[in-house]
């Protein structure tokens, strides 16, 4: 298995509705068959952010009992989706009847403003209870700045092709799984915590097992693992791009979901557990 732990179904009646809803949100999308640019991805990134907000809200016991368990995994994903999808769909309405200058405007900003609401909730409770600890998860974003700065100057230097055709979309990609390796080997290193999902804790475990273990930790081979992939699937999406921009930027999009939503998952938790 390479589930993460903790990975349960909702019961029929809450995800049978909620893929109900999903899968019109999805249809009518197809219909209106809306072009995906940089624009559009970026306009996404909030959406990863407050995903992975709802999900450290459950690992907080925020929710009532009786929904809880749609904000566990995979119902997270599901919410989540299904509410960047309406408010995509609202966008490309409004941005036709001329009443939006863009369709990504409006799921921009939806998406801006619940993650900020739900996250100060999170910074809040865990003020009142005496556990907000910013300074590891601070660190972690920065260093994946920094790595994403040097990778991303790295590609544009010996890779040029690569980097402009994928772009802002590329440098997303690039910082999400960044930001997911880094803020994993912190918290293994140096704040006890315990990696979920199997492949990833092999990773760190096998790295733990080297003579660099003692010296520089276990963090730093994901780190090196996550940014290669990143970069090496840059590479396969060039041509991709350049074709199909429009499936290729989705596919980048969610490649880039699947690092940066558990990194910002990562860096809140550490911050506020």
């Amino acid at each position: 298995m390479v589930l993460p732990e903790g990975f349960v179904l909702p019961p029929w009646y809450l995800l049978g509705p909620t893929l109900v809803i999903l899968g019109g949100v999805v249809a009518f999308l197809w219909s209106l068959d809306p072009p995906v640019t940089d624009r559009t991805v970026l306009a996404f990134v909030p959406w990863m952010l407050f995903g992975s907000t709802l999900h450290v809200l459950h690992r907080l016991e925020a929710y009532p009992t009786e929904i809880a368990v749609m904000f566990a995994s995979p119902g997270v994903y599901l919410v989540t989706a299904t509410a960047a999808g309406i408010a995509w769909a609202l966008g490309i309405v409004l941005h036709a009847a001329g009443l939006q200058a863009t369709s990504e405007r409006l799921p921009g900003i939806v998406g801006t403003g619940f993650f900020v609401v739900f996250t100060m909730f999170a910074i809040f409770t865990s003020w009142d209870a005496g556990t907000f600890e910013p300074f590891w998860p601070v660190i972690s974003v920065v260093i994946a700045g920094i790595i994403t700065a040097l990778a991303w100057l790295g590609l544009g230097l010996w890779f040029t092709d690569v980097a402009a055709t994928t772009s802002l979309t590329g440098v997303i990609v690039v910082f999400g799984h960044a930001l997911d390796g880094v803020s994993t080997g912190i918290g293994y290193d140096l704040l006890g915590a315990h990696e979920e999902v199997p492949v990833s804790r092999f990773v760190l475990e096998t790295a733990e097992g080297l003579p660099t273990a003692e010296v520089i930790g276990a963090g730093w081979l994901f780190v090196l693992l996550k940014v290669a992939l990143a970069l090496v699937v840059l590479g396969l999406f060039r041509e991709f791009v350049e074709e199909a921009p429009r499936q290729a930027r989705l596919l980048l999009a969610f490649i880039a979901a699947v690092g940066l939503g558990p990194g910002v998952h990562n860096v809140l938790l550490f911050m506020v557990a």
